[in-house]
């Protein structure tokens, strides 16, 4: 696939892109840009979502991790979906009741100011570190595929990449994304597709053989209940993923800000429910891709990458295994992941910032128009120069590392949005923020000494539940009796 037609392609896939931000931008206003008028399709918000939910992450590195961990990442997603429950059926019925447009002002209203900043800024970090990662990934791969064979500095493109996201999100925000990345789940979607046909078509198999040789492999197996200490075990899978997307969904400014655009609770339930049953199937595309990809290479004798995150690109991409279509689709299909994720990203840093920070709400038109474009340009740059800084570290393993202390930060956002929804007591709220740093300090430390201090015992998923257990019993600590919520 030569520099010339991957940039062909994303120059038109962009051009729709920017037309769609054009005619979904007429009229806006800051309301809009926040909100989108709620009055959002349901069924919009939810096909929307699935982008969102899937960055590009979750396109190269789940098929990836099959040949380490067979599918028992089936087990978490399972808690993923338990988890769309409860934000449908216990958050989103507070959020709509209190007709919120950033959802850590019920931390204002229940617990105090300080609980307030401090859930409102661990969501700041975390999200700028996350969306900032997932980008890289991206410009990784578009630096190998395109900008890097005709000499382009990395700089160059990311600052591109930034300036894209930049210009189709400005005007029209919310009510923007949601058709764009709707527009981006489709090649998503059917670059998943196209992926598992093109691979069984190579490995000659019909759709009775492909059920049949994947149940079959020695990757298949799924479900994990012999050893609770296996980090593959059922009901740490579970349970971890239930939290997490309790924590990483439902309190997360980000992923609820197109829920919080339907036209009412019931909507945005319906939403949740048609979301989380698509959610559940792409990915069992996406471990089903896995196993394929892994037979393949077997049966071809394609040495497995020793980062299995590489192994996905390598065969459509670099060695070109299944031709030019598979290989343009699935540089759409990460583009599309990663910038559905990120567009929405910005936009949610924008409000959470605005209307946490700056009073937002409080302010005339005129002046809100100003302080949001600075905002936006403002968050734009905060996530170039978080690129250019992993990019610098020049090192996959210290920039997941970063990418995972950012995580540590939904366990405090986990423990005051539990403590406010699950007891009546009032805290002392000028010492909330020494809680939410202490908290996810201890599990940093935990983590890092576990051999020495727990026995051999190595976290995973749970960590998040343990960082939200002790914020929860902090802010205990820190409480006394009230009959007020």
């Amino acid at each position: 696939m030569t520099p010339a037609l991957v940039l062909t392609i994303l120059a038109i896939y962009f051009g729709i892109l920017i037309v769609i931000s054009y005619v979904t931008s007429r009229g806006a206003t800051t309301h809009t840009f926040f909100t989108a008028g709620k009055n959002s399709p349901w069924y919009l918000v939810a096909y929307s979502m699935i982008g969102t939910a899937i960055s590009g992450v979750t396109f190269i590195s789940v098929p990836g991790e099959v040949g380490n961990s067979q599918f028992s990442y089936f087990q978490f997603i399972l808690g993923n979906v338990a988890g769309y429950f409860v934000v449908a059926l216990v958050l989103m019925p507070v959020y709509y009741r209190l007709n919120l447009v950033s959802i850590y002002t019920y931390l204002h209203q229940r617990l105090g100011f300080w609980s307030y900043k401090s859930g409102a800024a661990a969501f700041l970090v975390s999200r700028t570190i996350g969306a900032a990662f997932r980008l890289f990934l991206t410009a990784t791969v578009l630096q190998l595929a395109l900008f890097g064979q005709w000499g382009i500095p990395f700089e160059v493109n990311v600052l591109v990449t930034i300036a894209l996201i930049w210009l189709i999100t400005s005007k029209g925000g919310i009510k923007t994304i949601l058709w764009t990345d709707a527009f981006q789940t489709t090649f998503l979607i059917a670059a998943l597709l196209l992926s598992v046909y093109l691979i069984s078509q190579a490995l000659g198999l019909s759709a009775d053989g492909l059920v049949e040789t994947v149940r079959n492999s020695d990757y298949s197996k799924t479900f994990f209940l012999d050893n609770p200490k296996d980090n593959k075990y059922f009901f740490t899978q579970f349970f971890a993923g239930l939290f997490t997307t309790v924590a990483m969904f439902g309190l997360d400014q980000d992923l609820m800000q197109k829920n919080l655009t339907c036209r009412n609770l019931r909507e945005a339930q319906k939403n949740m429910y048609t979301f989380s049953t698509v959610f559940l199937f792409v990915n069992i595309l996406f471990l089903t891709l896995g196993a394929l990809l892994y037979i393949y290479s077997n049966q071809q004798g394609i040495p497995i990458p020793k980062k299995t995150d590489e192994l996905y690109p390598t065969l459509l991409v670099t060695l070109n295994e299944f031709g030019l279509v598979a290989g343009v689709f699935f540089i759409l299909g990460i583009t599309a992941s990663s910038y559905a994720s990120a567009d929405s990203a910005l936009a949610s840093l924008t409000t959470s910032f605005c209307i946490d920070f700056l009073d937002f709400e409080k302010r005339p038109e005129a002046e809100r128009k100003r302080l949001k474009t600075v905002v936006h340009l403002s968050m734009s740059l905060a996530l170039l120069v978080t690129i250019l800084i992993f990019n610098a570290l020049n090192d996959q393993s210290v920039v997941r590392a970063v990418f995972t202390v950012a995580g540590y930060t939904y366990g405090p956002l986990l423990g005051l949005f539990a403590f406010g929804l699950l007891t009546k007591r009032a805290v002392r709220d000028r010492y909330v923020p020494l809680v939410c740093i202490a908290s996810p300090l201890i599990c940093y430390l935990l983590n890092a000494n576990a051999d020495r201090w727990l026995g051999g015992h190595k976290f995973g998923f749970e960590l998040l539940i343990l960082n939200g257990l002790l914020t929860f019993l902090g802010l205990w600590a820190l409480s006394r009796k009230t009959f007020g919520v």
